[in-house]
């Protein structure tokens, strides 16, 4: 078994990186700044939820202006 076993590892060894990318796994790399990109994505989250919110308002207002321009056109 101890054949079988060293050729395993030399296989696994040798087509590491294809075996990675063909079943899609992830390396210490590439969770290495993993908490520092999901912090920035976080504050990405907050920044487009206030923009969103700061939108709407402004949408809403802008709704209200040309409702009340229409009613004193007729």
């Amino acid at each position: 078994m101890a054949g079988f076993d060293d050729y395993m590892n030399t296989y696994i060894d040798r087509r590491m990186k294809d075996i990675v990318q063909e079943w899609n796994l992830g390396t210490m790399r590439d969770f290495g700044d993993y908490q520092d990109r999901l912090n920035l994505v976080e504050t990405e989250i907050r920044v487009m939820s206030r923009f969103t919110h700061e939108a709407d308002t402004s949408l809403t207002d802008m709704e209200q202006r040309l409702e009340k321009i229409r009613e004193k056109k007729q």
